[in-house]
C-alpha cells in the first residue's frame, strides 16, 4: 500500500514538474511573410513558436482553441535582422579624432564602465528589429565575449552577439601617433601579430577565450604597417582548423588582394577595391560587407564634426564612388552582407544609427528584397548560422520581427516602422493594437 502511495506521489510530482517547465506555444499570423532564402514575399502564413524555436510554418488554418495568438495579419513578418559590422563597446564624437579618443578610452574608461555603456547600446538594436550583430573588435580584451555571455544567460537584454575579440593587426594597430614608450597601450585593444608563429598562437588565444570568429586588419591606415600574406594565411588556416571564419578590414585594394590571397572568408569595407579584385572575390566566394552611410547621415555627421560648407565637396564624390563599387560587386555576383560600422554618436541610439544601412543600400540602387536578404539569410550564411538565424524555417531560432508598410514601394519608411520584435521566443517589442 505504501509503495502505491509513493508511486502516485512520484507520478503527480513528475506531471507538475513537466507542466511548470512547459511554456504555451505561440501562434503568429503573418499577413505577409518574407522567405529570405528564396527572396520572396508569401501570404498568409502561421508560425508556431515553441519555447525558443520555430516548430512549424504553415498556411492559414485552424489554430487550437485557447492558444496564444499574435495577429500580424496586417503586417509583414521578417526574420530578425542582422548587422554584420558593429562596435558596441566603442563610441566616438564626430568632432573627435579616432586615435585620441581610443587612447582616452583605454586610459580613462574602466572595463566595467565600458561594458555597461556597451550593454545600453546593445539593447537598442532590439528596439529596431536587429536581433543579431557581428561585433568586430575595438572592445578591449574580450569585453565583447563577456557582453555576449551576459546576454545569452539572460543577465541583460540585447541582440545575439557574434564576438571577434581583439582585432589581429600589424604593429601599431589602427591607433596612430602613439610614442614608442607607450605602445603597450595598443595591446589593450589589438592583438599585435609578430610573425607567422605568433599569428598561429594568437588564434589559439582567441579560441581559448571562446570567440565566434576572427577579425584581422589587412591594412592599418593611417598607420603604414600591415600583415604579411604568410601571416594572414597562418591565421586563416589555424582559425579554419577550429571551425572559425576570418574576416578582414581592408581600405586599400592591395590589402584586399593580400587578404584574398591569404584565404579570408570576407572583407569589411573595401572602400578602394578595384573591379578586378571584386571579380577575384566572386571567384573565391569571399563576401563583402560595405559600410557606407546615407546622405542624411552624412549631413548630420558633417554638422556635428564642424565642417564648413566649402569643405564638404568630397562627400558627393565619395558617395558616388561607393555606389559604383556596390553595383559592380552585385554585377560580379559577390555576396554582399549588410553592415553599418556606425560607432559615431550622431544623437540617436546605436540601433537607430545602424538602421541607416537600409537607407544607404537603397539610395545606392539595391532593390528592397535584396537588401533584406543581405541583412538576413546572406548574413547568417556568412556566419555559417543559416539554419539558426536569418531565415524563418522549422527548427530555427524564434527571432521574428514585423514591420508596418509596403516593403517594395516604401522600403525605407517601412523598415523604420518596426512594430514587433521577438528574439529566442521572447517578445521585446509589441506595438500591435
Amino acid at each position: 500500500m505504501y509503495k502505491n502511495i509513493i508511486y502516485l506521489l512520484l507520478v503527480v510530482l513528475f506531471v507538475q514538474t513537466r507542466s511548470v517547465g512547459q511554456e504555451q506555444d505561440i501562434y503568429i499570423k503573418a499577413g505577409q511573410f518574407y522567405d529570405s532564402k528564396n527572396n520572396q514575399l508569401l501570404k498568409n502564413k502561421v508560425i508556431r513558436v515553441s519555447g525558443k524555436t520555430i516548430e512549424s510554418i504553415k498556411d492559414f488554418g485552424k489554430i487550437p482553441k485557447n492558444s496564444e495568438v499574435v495577429d500580424l495579419s496586417d503586417y509583414t513578418v521578417l526574420p530578425g535582422l542582422i548587422d554584420a559590422h558593429t562596435h558596441v563597446l566603442f563610441s566616438q564624437d564626430a568632432n573627435v579624432d579616432f586615435s585620441e579618443h581610443s587612447v582616452q578610452s583605454l586610459t580613462m574608461e574602466s572595463d566595467g564602465l565600458r561594458t555597461l555603456r556597451g550593454a545600453k547600446r546593445a539593447k537598442s538594436y532590439l528596439e529596431v528589429g536587429i536581433t543579431s550583430i557581428k561585433d568586430l573588435g575595438n572592445s578591449g580584451l574580450f569585453l565583447d565575449v563577456g557582453l555576449r555571455d551576459a546576454i545569452n544567460e539572460g543577465t541583460i537584454e540585447g541582440p545575439r552577439i557574434f564576438a571577434s575579440g581583439p582585432i589581429m593587426a600589424a604593429t601599431g594597430g589602427q591607433i596612430y601617433g602613439v610614442l614608442t614608450d607607450h605602445q603597450d597601450i595598443i595591446d589593450l585593444e589589438y592583438r599585435i601579430i609578430k610573425g607567422v608563429d605568433d599569428a598561429r598562437n594568437a588564434v589559439r588565444e582567441h579560441v581559448n577565450q571562446n570567440v565566434d570568429l576572427i577579425k584581422i586588419c589587412a591594412d592599418n591606415l593611417p598607420n603604414n604597417t600591415r600583415l604579411t600574406v604568410d601571416e594572414i594565411k597562418t591565421i586563416v588556416e589555424t582559425a579554419h582548423s577550429y571551425g572559425l571564419t576570418v574576416t578582414a578590414h581592408c581600405v586599400t585594394d592591395a590589402s584586399a588582394r593580400n587578404a584574398i590571397a591569404g584565404g579570408v572568408d570576407g572583407i569589411e569595407h573595401g572602400f578602394n577595391i578595384a573591379d578586378s579584385t571584386l571579380t577575384l572575390m566572386a571567384q573565391n566566394k569571399v563576401f563583402l560587407v560595405p559600410t557606407e552611410n546615407s546622405g542624411a547621415y552624412m549631413d548630420t555627421y558633417v554638422q556635428l564634426a564642424g565642417y564648413k560648407k566649402e569643405n564638404t565637396g568630397w562627400i558627393s564624390k565619395y558617395m558616388s564612388n561607393m555606389k559604383k563599387r556596390l553595383m559592380k560587386a552585385l554585377d560580379e555576383k559577390v555576396t554582399v552582407v549588410a553592415g553599418s560600422d556606425n560607432y559615431t554618436d550622431i544623437g540617436t541610439t546605436r540601433g537607430e544609427s545602424s538602421r541607416d544601412m537600409f537607407r544607404t543600400y537603397f539610395e545606392a540602387g539595391m532593390k528592397p528584397l535584396n537588401i533584406l536578404r543581405s541583412a538576413t539569410y546572406l548574413s547568417a550564411l556568412s556566419l555559417h548560422k543559416e539554419k539558426e538565424i536569418g531565415y524563418l524555417t522549422e527548427g530555427a531560432k524564434a527571432d521574428i520581427i514585423a514591420v508596418k508598410g509596403n516593403l517594395t514601394s516604401n522600403f525605407v519608411q517601412t523598415m523604420g516602422n518596426v512594430v514587433f520584435v521577438m528574439k529566442d521566443g521572447h517578445v521585446y517589442l509589441d506595438k500591435v493594437p
